[in-house]
Parts: structure tokens; sequence; C-alpha cells
């Protein structure tokens, strides 16, 4: 069964995900680990609960997510895997950093890449890769229909969406996934969102006013 554990990392308040399962194998998501304390919060509860990284995945690459890639290479010698079309987004993020008056580390290349429909393995459980691009370039969203959990980076918040005015968005097409791809999925799902709070798909389509 997957247990997930919310971080909350970084000047920008993102939220990193921890995903392990009853094996004690998990996938770091969006490793925004940006502080020596935030670095030693995430290690600290690995270590706590013997857990095993054997998945250093992001739901997009815009800095604030990313911060925490070279850490968790280094440390969990894992290869960074994110969709191609996000590789931009990791070339610039120095440069993006520098826009929100934040220092960011330059970030090497992902080692490998998946993409949309792909599932996402570690231990007994694995994460299916939705594409869901309109915030970013090749943002994705990771779902698994037993438990019907559904981490969404930022392509939908409670009681809203990612930004689009940033490279790569279109709020037309995030929108246009969010209703073909997203609120499709069973009403109890639970969001996981990038940001903030968690949320259900039932309440996103009788709330969000983004996508009434």
């Amino acid at each position: 069964m997957i247990q997930i554990k919310k971080f909350t990392f970084n000047p920008v308040q993102e939220n990193t995900f921890v995903v392990y399962d009853e094996t004690g194998e998990c996938a770091i998501i969006d490793a925004g680990c940006f502080f020596e304390n935030e670095r030693r919060e995430l290690d600290d509860f690995i270590a706590a609960n013997q857990l095993k990284p054997v998945k250093l995945i992001n739901t997009h690459c815009h800095f604030d997510h990313i911060m925490g890639i070279t850490h968790c290479r280094t440390k969990y010698h894992l290869p960074f895997e994110i969709h191609p079309a996000e590789t931009p987004l990791v070339e610039q993020v120095a440069e993006h950093g520098d826009l929100f008056g934040i220092p960011v580390e330059p970030v090497d290349p992902a080692d490998s890449f998946f993409q949309e429909g792909d599932r996402l393995t570690f231990g007994n459980s694995y994460l299916q890769v939705i594409g869901a691009p309109g915030h970013s370039p090749g943002g994705v969203a990771f779902y698994n229909p037993e438990q019907k959990i559904l981490i969404a980076g930022d392509v939908l918040f409670y009681g809203s969406i990612g930004r689009t005015d940033l490279p790569g968005g279109s709020f037309v097409k995030l929108v246009g996934n969010i209703k073909t791809k997203l609120l499709t999925l069973p009403e109890e799902t639970v969001v996981y969102c990038g940001h903030g709070p968690e949320t259900t798909i039932g309440f996103e389509k009788k709330n969000n006013p983004f996508l009434t």
C-alpha cells in the first residue's frame, strides 16, 4: 500500500513528496529542498523509516521543484528522470531563479526520460504518467488508480490551477488537459498539489472557478 510524506520546502513553499510502500522502496518526487536543514529533514525521514530511494522523478522542472535534485542524486545515487519537453527548464534553472531573486545552482541534465502512459515502479507499486502540459512544456501528473492518488505538481491546486504566464505556458492547453485527463478520474481521487493543501477531483469539479 502506497504511503505519502509531504515536505514543504524552499522560499517558494514547494511541496516535495516521498512516496513509498511496504517494501521500503520509495520515489522522491519534485525534490525542492534548498536549505541545509531541509535536506537534513528529507534525509532524516528516509533514514528513520528505513526507506530505499529508487526513483528521482519530477512532475515538471521549474526551479523551485528541482532545487534538491543535485543533493538527492549525490546522496542516493539516483538517475534524474523527467519528461523530455522539460529539458530547457533544467538548462535555464539558474536564470529562472535569478528572475525571482533566488540564487539557484545549475542542475545537470536529466539522466533518463519518461513519456505519457509510462508506469514508474517502486517496490510493489507504480505511478502512471499522465501528460498535462500548459503550466510548463512537459508537465505531468503521477497517478495510482488502485488507491486513487494523483500527484499533480503545479497542474491543479486547491481551488486554482497552475500559472500559465511563464515560458512554455498555455492557459488553453492547461485547462483542456485538466478537463480531459484529470477531471475524468474518479471524484474521490486525492490530489497532492505542488503548492498548498491536498484536494479531490470531485471538489475541484464542483468548486474550481477556472474549470467551470
